[in-house]
C-alpha cells in the first residue's frame, strides 16, 4: 500500500505523461491553512526543500497561509531540513497558560505563538527575504466594515455576516473580507489573484512574523493583529479564511508547473466553502497543478484512523502527554509520504499513477 496519493490537472497531466517530474519544473509551492493536518506534510517538506530542490538554481514562489504560512517561511531558509523539523517539535509541544479543566484565552494562545514565531523566524527575516531562490508570500485576512476592528461583539456579527454574504457567493465574502498577501518585494507573482477582492502588500523585516502571526490567528482562538507595519490599518485575521487552501489562477502563469503537497486531493477555496461540496472541485484554475495527498488507506493506520486536527486540543485538554504521543505517530508514520514521493520522482513507482483532480 501507498501513502501517496498524485493528482493533476489537464496541462500538468500532459507533462507528468512526457516524464518524470523534475525540479525545474516547480515555479510555485502553495501551502494550506488545516492547522494539525499540516504536520503530516512535514515529512514530505523536509525532503523537497532539504533534498530534491537543492540543487536547482531557478526562482520558486512559496505561498503560504496559516501554518502554511509557517512551513513556507521555514523553507526559505539556508537550513530548511533543520528548519522544518523544528516546526514539527514546536507545534506537536505547544502548551498554553490555561485555568484547569478550561481553554486557553486567545490573548494567551497569540502572546505565546507570537513570542516563539519571533524566535524562530522574526530573527532570521533577513535570511528569509534574501533567499536566493524562494519568493515567500503569507496570505491574510483583513476584516471590513464590523470585522474592521476586533470586539467582543462586532466579531461574532461580523463573521456571522460574511458567512451569510458568502453562502450567496465567494465574491460577496469580500464585502466583509479582504484578501492581503505580503509579497517578497524583488518578483511579483507569476500568476494574478482573480476577481476576489486583494491587495499586495510589500513584506519586509518589520512586518514579516506579523504577518505570519496574522495569517495564523484563527478567529476566536487567537487574537487578531492590528495594524501591520505598512499595511493598511485594520484587523487581520487568519490567511485561511479568504484562502483555506490557496484556490488561486494559477493557470495564468506562463511557465513550469505548481507542485502543492496537501493533506487531501480537493482544493477548498476559502474556509467558509468548507459546508458547500461543490465549491470543492478542480477548476480550469488548477489546469497546472500536480497535488500530493495521502491515501485515504494510509490515513486509517493513523492514530484514530484520522490525520491530526485541531479539536485534538479539546479531545485531550487535560491530557496533554497523550496528544504530544498521538501527534507524533501520526509524524513518524508520514515519513512514506516523503519516501513513496522519493520512489515516484525517480522513476521507481510504477503503481503510483497520477489521476485527474
Amino acid at each position: 500500500m501507498r501513502a501517496l496519493r498524485v493528482h493533476a490537472g489537464p496541462r500538468a497531466l500532459q507533462r507528468l505523461r512526457d516524464g518524470a517530474l523534475q525540479p525545474a519544473d516547480v515555479r510555485v509551492i502553495p501551502a494550506a491553512a488545516g492547522g494539525p493536518k499540516g504536520l503530516v506534510l512535514n515529512p514530505l517538506d523536509r525532503f523537497l526543500f532539504g533534498h530534491w530542490l537543492v540543487g536547482s538554481t531557478h526562482e520558486v514562489h512559496l505561498l503560504g497561509a496559516s501554518i502554511g504560512a509557517w512551513r513556507m517561511a521555514c523553507a526559505t531558509l539556508p537550513d530548511a531540513d533543520e528548519a522544518l523539523a523544528q516546526l514539527a517539535e514546536d507545534y506537536i509541544t505547544q502548551r498554553y497558560e490555561r485555568a484547569p479543566g478550561r481553554a486557553p484565552t486567545p490573548t494567551a494562545v497569540s502572546r505565546a505563538f507570537g513570542r516563539k514565531l519571533d524566535e524562530r523566524l522574526g530573527a532570521r527575516a533577513g535570511e528569509i527575504l534574501s533567499s536566493p531562490r524562494y519568493r515567500l508570500h503569507v496570505f491574510t485576512s483583513r476584516g471590513r466594515h464590523l470585522l474592521r476592528r476586533e470586539g467582543r461583539l462586532r466579531t461574532p456579527l461580523g463573521y456571522l455576516g460574511a458567512f451569510v454574504s458568502n453562502a450567496a457567493s465567494r465574491r460577496a465574502l469580500g464585502l466583509w473580507l479582504e484578501r492581503v498577501v505580503f509579497s517578497d518585494p524583488r518578483t511579483p507573482l507569476p500568476f494574478g489573484l482573480g476577481d476576489f477582492r486583494s491587495r499586495q502588500v510589500l513584506l519586509d523585516a518589520a512586518n514579516l512574523a506579523p504577518a505570519i502571526l496574522a495569517s495564523c490567528s484563527i478567529p476566536f482562538w487567537l487574537d487578531a493583529v492590528h495594524d501591520l507595519p505598512g499595511a493598511p490599518r485594520g484587523a487581520y485575521w487568519d490567511g485561511g479564511i479568504t484562502d483555506y487552501h490557496l484556490h488561486l489562477p494559477y493557470a495564468g502563469m506562463t511557465e513550469g508547473l505548481v507542485l502543492y503537497p496537501h493533506f487531501q486531493p480537493q482544493v477548498v477555496p476559502g474556509w467558509l466553502d468548507k459546508p458547500f461540496q461543490h465549491r470543492h472541485g478542480a477548476t480550469q484554475a488548477l489546469a497546472n497543478v500536480v497535488v500530493l495527498s495521502p491515501s485515504p488507506e494510509w490515513v486509517a493506520t493513523l492514530p484514530g484512523a484520522r490525520l491530526p486536527d485541531r479539536n485534538d486540543f479539546k479531545r485531550w485538554r487535560d491530557d496533554e502527554a497523550a496528544r504530544i504521543t498521538a501527534w507524533r505517530r501520526a509524524l513518524a508514520g508520514s515519513e512514506r509520504l516523503a519516501d513513496d514521493f522519493a520512489d515516484w520522482v525517480a522513476g521507481a513507482a510504477a503503481d503510483i499513477v497520477p489521476q485527474p483532480l
